[in-house]
């Protein structure tokens, strides 16, 4: 509801305001948003179909949730959400531990205070950004931590016994009553801590060291876990997972277009990175295909999922490594460069994790491996297909340009070359030009040169020419002509 000026139970018994459990109140506001055609969760893309509706479901059954994905696929982002379909504003009891309802107090210091004051009872009015908690599962999260325990000094100083309800200090899960209780990475909590929620979920009952509480703490509880356990971590218990109303599975997203919009929204770029630098939009689906690959890799651990957030921060990082060019050259702009990848090389490596095979490998020459993949899997797109055996005397499109490097030329393309050198050294290779304006009709000038580069990449990724990194740049050479002369 919204915020009145009651600021007694007396003046709040003459509104319209009555008592509901957040679970009612969640499908309430549900149902208008679904009503009007508002969207009920926004900046989640890919999941219009899918995970969305299925969350609605469960919201309109009054259920808690348990949201399993694995990493980096927003399952925390739409918990968070949900907070957005909380009334603005609720009323609570002042001097209340857990959010009391003036009208329906659940705790015994609030029916104490209500019982001695009676319509002159203070409340205060709680904005809905504040009823949200979050804990992370890690192994040292005890009882207490989630539920309470009982406390001697509090026993003492006021001469109470331990059976006395007065002598709890109540954990997170109570202290969320009326508000959204979001545990992450349930799995990594100890078993015998998932059993102690059992009652809270079902029974409502509170029992710590024997003391056994009927307390109806209305939390709307969501769960968030991965379906495989890659970190040695345990498991959901089974009687707690069956006390969980729904179980939802989230995703990555589907396609490219899905995960470019998804990085659009997410990467954080300055107005000044914007002004200076041009990104091909070739670049935005090599940064989302390397998550592709490596997602189907079979040197990448695929019960560890590839994170969203690879390619949000590679993304930033090739935007940053042409920035960085920019300031060394003193070029005014520029557009983005395929060597300006290699500085995406420290995002890809800290967002996979390798098995056996990747680990023998090196985690540095699997990140080179993924972005090669990727520009031979987009090559396609914009260039005819590279045929393994060429007949004899039938001309092919990169004829040209494999007879110069095949002639004992190289070119060198160092990182910090100024725009007019990096342009005329790619003008240099004879047929190149001839080999993009016979496929890319309608290329804007400001990607000319980098699907030049592109296109040299991508011989190289079909084994056409060799690629070598150096300190200071990259190297192209003819892949077997030299091989030859030496014989």
């Amino acid at each position: 509801m919204t915020k009145v000026q009651a600021t007694t139970l007396g003046e709040l018994k003459k509104t319209d305001y009555f008592s509901r459990s957040i679970q009612q109140e969640l499908a309430h506001n549900l149902k208008e948003r679904l009503h009007s055609g508002e969207k009920t969760f926004e900046g989640l893309i890919g999941y219009e179909n899918t995970v969305i509706p299925d969350v609605e479901r469960a919201i309109l059954s009054g259920h808690n949730i348990n949201l399993l994905g694995l990493r980096g696929q927003a399952k925390t982002r739409l918990a968070r959400q949900m907070t957005q379909l909380l009334d603005e504003w609720i009323p609570v009891v002042k001097g209340s531990d857990i959010n009391d309802d003036p009208l329906n107090p659940i705790s015994y210091e609030a029916k104490e205070i209500i019982t001695k004051n009676g319509d002159k009872t203070e409340i205060y009015w709680l904005h809905r950004s504040d009823r949200f908690f979050e804990k992370l599962a890690t192994p040292d999260v005890t009882v207490a931590d989630l539920i309470g325990d009982v406390d001697p000094i509090k026993a003492s100083n006021l001469k109470l016994s331990y059976a006395d309800e007065r002598v709890i200090h109540f954990g997170m899960i109570p202290r969320a009553h009326r508000c959204i209780f979001v545990l992450n990475e349930l799995p990594d909590l100890q078993a015998r801590i998932q059993v102690a929620l059992f009652s809270i979920l079902q029974e409502k009952e509170i029992q710590i060291r024997g003391f056994k509480l009927r307390l109806p703490i209305a939390a709307q509880l969501i769960f968030t876990a991965n379906p495989e356990d890659y970190t040695n971590r345990g498991s959901i218990v089974t009687p707690l997972k069956d006390r969980i109303g729904s179980q939802i599975l989230t995703h990555y997203p589907h396609n490219r277009n899905i995960a470019k919009t998804i990085t659009r929204q997410e990467a954080i770029l300055t107005n000044e990175q914007a002004e200076k630098i041009h990104i091909p939009e070739l670049a935005r689906d090599i940064i989302e295909q390397i998550g592709f690959e490596a997602r189907k890799s079979k040197y990448v651990d695929s019960k560890s999922g590839v994170s969203a957030r690879m390619s949000i921060t590679a993304f930033e990082n090739l935007i940053s490594t042409a920035e960085r060019r920019l300031l060394i050259t003193g070029d005014s702009n520029s557009a983005l460069r395929m060597s300006d990848f290699m500085g995406i090389i420290p995002a890809i490596n800290g967002k996979i994790e390798l098995v056996y095979e990747g680990e023998q490998e090196g985690a540095e020459q699997i990140s080179y491996h993924l972005i090669s993949e990727s520009i031979k899997t987009l090559f396609t797109d914009y260039f005819p297909k590279i045929e393994k055996l060429q007949k004899e005397n039938e001309v092919g499109p990169y004829d040209k340009i494999l007879e110069w490097f095949f002639k004992d030329n190289e070119l060198f393309l160092e990182d910090s070359l100024s725009n007019r050198e990096y342009q005329d050294s790619l003008t240099l290779i004879p047929g190149i030009g001839e080999v993009l304006n016979s496929n890319l009709n309608n290329i804007i000038k400001e990607d000319r040169f980098f699907m030049m580069e592109f296109l040299l990449w991508g011989l190289e990724a079909n084994k056409k020419l060799n690629k070598y990194r150096t300190l200071e740049g990259f190297q192209f050479k003819d892949s077997l002509g030299s091989y030859i002369k030496d014989l």
